[in-house]
């Protein structure tokens, strides 16, 4: 069989959804890993031929892609679909079944695993719910030997009689035996992350999913797809999957052969414990790689903030929300505001960049005044990065159930919106209005402030690499 791996080009509004995180417009192109471990996978049997084809990256148009369409000779199309990105993959998908009627078409990610009737328009289209990378190979081995695919464990189909769920499949538990990410299909494409400020970048996931329990938390986009399908069939959160080290060190050596210089780990959570997080710091030091991660306030520690100081670390991405002791209590994030200043001061203590995510509306707590204090406490830690983005319900989250019951949702239900620019929330003290203007207030204030200039200009070391964070921040506050 000939297999494509399609990103489409924008057909619905002005900017592509980012797939891998999946709740906002792409800010700066980053490679889909997760998609690329589906492709490996199929690879290994050896018996097809697979292609993947980005039109995003690619700057496509709709008139590209349907005359890439009627050239094409592919007998099953495979996207990987985001809850932003529907709308757009639904166009793609009759585009697809008007220029080869009889090809199939299989959605991937959250946003088929939830929205997963809306998702069906057609019987030649499959969903493939929840964690992918079993499951599509499973799929495509049935759909090649002649056998029955519809038996297939974990996807949804649409027959005559309707839509079919298939029963759920179980969670890959040793990821060790997945193969590493197919990047041999980037092969000529190049990555910036305005963060490491190093390239060429690619981006690499250590564990899956995270074990806090957040009330508005929606995890990368394929932690999501894996917790709503284990949340339907099992009514909790799933289990952490981890690789282990000496996978994470066969990986960054194929990184460095490959050319690599800058990794950005996807992991919800990259640190979970010292032992193991020392392990991974060294050996990102061994091989040489600027990288950067997401953890939690409470897990980092003298000797983590030094280990990481000392292995090329450039960011740490920590999700404090608020400054307000009584806001992270209702939203069960499991920190306090003293907690956030002391995780801070660890990681400058030993030179580790540090990136604030402050989430604008998720308590109901939240009013002016807490959003403007937030503001004033972020500027008063001197980090190196504040990113803000405005609280989304997102369906299969308690903040959702919670919208919905008290009718907070402005648009009577959950629709997509970038996180990074909108707000379909009224909350007792803080309207949909004002969320979007103090995001976009909060943000001029910050980045086109002198100290952040200032301090992101010494670290440049190239035309190119300033001008590309130049566009991704004209992107980020403008649109």
């Amino acid at each position: 069989m000939h297999l494509t791996f399609v990103t489409p080009p924008v057909l619905v509004g002005k900017r592509p959804a980012e797939r891998t995180a999946g709740c906002t417009h792409v800010v700066y192109l980053a490679p889909n890993t997760y998609e690329l471990m589906v492709v490996a996978m199929v690879e290994q049997s050896g018996q097809h031929r697979v292609d993947c084809k980005d039109l995003v990256y690619d700057r496509g148009k709709r008139s590209d892609f349907e005359r890439w369409l009627q050239s094409d000779d592919s007998d099953l199309y495979l996207m990987w679909t985001v809850n932003l990105s529907i709308d757009n993959d639904l166009e793609a998908i009759a585009l697809m079944l008007k220029h080869r009627p009889q090809c199939h078409i299989v959605l991937m990610g959250p946003g088929p695993t939830h929205f997963t009737e809306r998702c069906l328009p057609d019987e030649r289209v499959i969903v493939v719910r929840g964690e992918p990378e079993q499951t599509v190979a499973d799929l495509i081995a049935n759909m090649s030997d002649g056998g029955d695919w519809t038996k297939v464990q974990g996807i949804s189909w649409r027959s005559h009689n309707g839509v079919v769920n298939n029963p759920s499949r179980a969670l890959i538990t040793d990821l060790d035996t997945l193969p590493l990410p197919a990047r041999h299909h980037l092969e000529g494409r190049k990555y910036y992350n305005p963060k490491l400020k190093c390239e060429p970048y690619t981006t690499a996931v250590t564990s899956r999913n995270c074990p806090f329990h957040c009330i508005y938390c929606v995890p990368s986009s394929l932690t999501f797809a894996r917790e709503i399908e284990h949340r339907r069939e099992h009514g909790c959160k799933p289990p952490i999957g981890m690789r282990s080290v000496a996978s994470v060190d066969r990986e960054m050596e194929q990184l460095c052969r490959m050319g690599y210089k800058a990794v950005g780990f996807m992991d919800d959570n990259f640190i979970w414990n010292e032992e193991r997080t020392l392990q991974l710091c060294e050996v990102m030091r061994r091989h040489g790689l600027v990288w950067g991660c997401q953890a939690r306030v409470d897990a980092i520690t003298e000797p983590i903030a030094e280990a990481l100081g000392k292995s090329g670390c450039r960011y740490v991405d920590l999700g404090v929300e608020s400054f307000d002791d009584k806001i992270l209590a209702y939203i069960k994030k499991g920190i306090t505001r003293d907690q956030i200043y002391h995780a801070v001061g660890l990681l400058k203590q030993y030179g580790v960049p540090v990136k604030l995510n402050i989430l604008i509306g998720c308590s109901p707590l939240e009013t002016p005044d807490t959003v403007r204090q937030t503001l004033r406490e972020a500027q008063r830690l001197d980090v190196d990065q504040v990113m803000f983005n405005i609280v989304s319900p997102f369906p299969g989250t308690e903040y959702y159930q919670l919208c919905r019951d008290n009718g907070w949702i402005s648009t009577g239900d959950y629709v997509p919106s970038d996180v990074q620019r909108q707000s379909i929330l009224n909350l007792p003290h803080l309207t949909a209005r004002q969320m979007e203007r103090s995001l976009f207030w909060n943000n001029i204030r910050y980045f086109l402030s002198w100290r952040f200039a200032n301090r992101q200009l010494r670290q440049f070391t190239s035309w190119h690499q300033f001008s590309h964070a130049c566009r991704a921040l004209r992107i980020k506050l403008f649109g």
